[in-house]
């Protein structure tokens, strides 16, 4: 996650000095954001993890460690400008994370006490952007939005849970995210880096066939939590 915000944080103020070290600013791009519809793609990556809690009766020394790896994002985007400074941004994509659980209340090797949940996703967020008034060549911004992800690798309808080596999750998945960015005004087209968290509403878990198991038994609810850095290109 600290790699993501450096990395963002870093292009940003490579950018920025570009920008202000001009001494006369030639706009480029000046009829874009008088256009009613436009269209993009964007490629990233991400970060997630999971919100976990625990049934009222888990023993407090029980808990689940989350290891999580980068993953990518790629999609498109179609925007529709509603206001001088409001758009509204539909984004489909697909995205991909691996997460392993160590469940530290089980004794033994990682064949019964680690699990790995790996995912990829079809995305949809429906964003809504607003950005302040143009700047030179940049235009910074703020989105927040919800999205609809489907599972592709959930294990839902599995029928063999956590005691044949399946972790299971559920396949369709809400959450809300927030976030911000930068438009650059470039020659050729508009480079917008942005960053956001992504919080899922529903408890993707879904228990073991025999629950309450000692995989599954002790939580009560496992939420994604996960940072997303991607470059978009209008």
């Amino acid at each position: 996650m600290n790699k993501i915000l450096f990395f963002f944080i870093s292009i940003n103020l490579l950018l920025s000095v570009h920008v202000f070290g001009q001494k006369e600013v030639i706009e480029y791009q000046t009829g874009f954001d008088n256009k009613p519809f436009h269209f993009g793609y964007y490629l990233g990556v991400n970060n997630k993890g999971f919100e976990i809690s625990y049934t009222d009766y888990t023993d407090p020394e029980t808990y689940v460690e989350v290891e999580s790896d980068l993953g990518f994002n790629i999609g498109v985007i179609a925007g529709w400008r509603i206001h001088n400074n409001i758009t509204l941004r539909l984004e489909p994509g697909v995205s991909s994370s691996t997460r392993k659980l160590a469940f530290t209340n089980i004794p033994g090797g990682e064949r019964d006490s680690i699990r790995e949940a790996g995912g990829l996703y079809l995305r949809v967020p429906l964003m809504l952007k607003v950005s302040t008034n143009r700047m030179g060549n940049m235009r910074p911004y703020i989105l927040g939005g919800a999205s609809y992800d489907y599972n592709f690798s959930s294990n839902e309808n599995n029928v063999d849970d956590n005691s044949n080596g399946e972790f299971r999750m559920t396949s369709h998945n809400f959450s809300y995210e927030v976030g911000f960015g930068i438009d650059f005004y470039m020659y050729y087209f508009i480079f917008s880096p942005s960053i956001r968290g992504v919080f899922a509403i529903n408890n993707e878990l879904v228990p073991d066939n025999n629950d309450p198991s000692q995989w599954t038994g002790p939580i009560d609810q496992l939420k994604t939590r996960g940072v997303f850095l991607n470059l978009a290109f209008h």
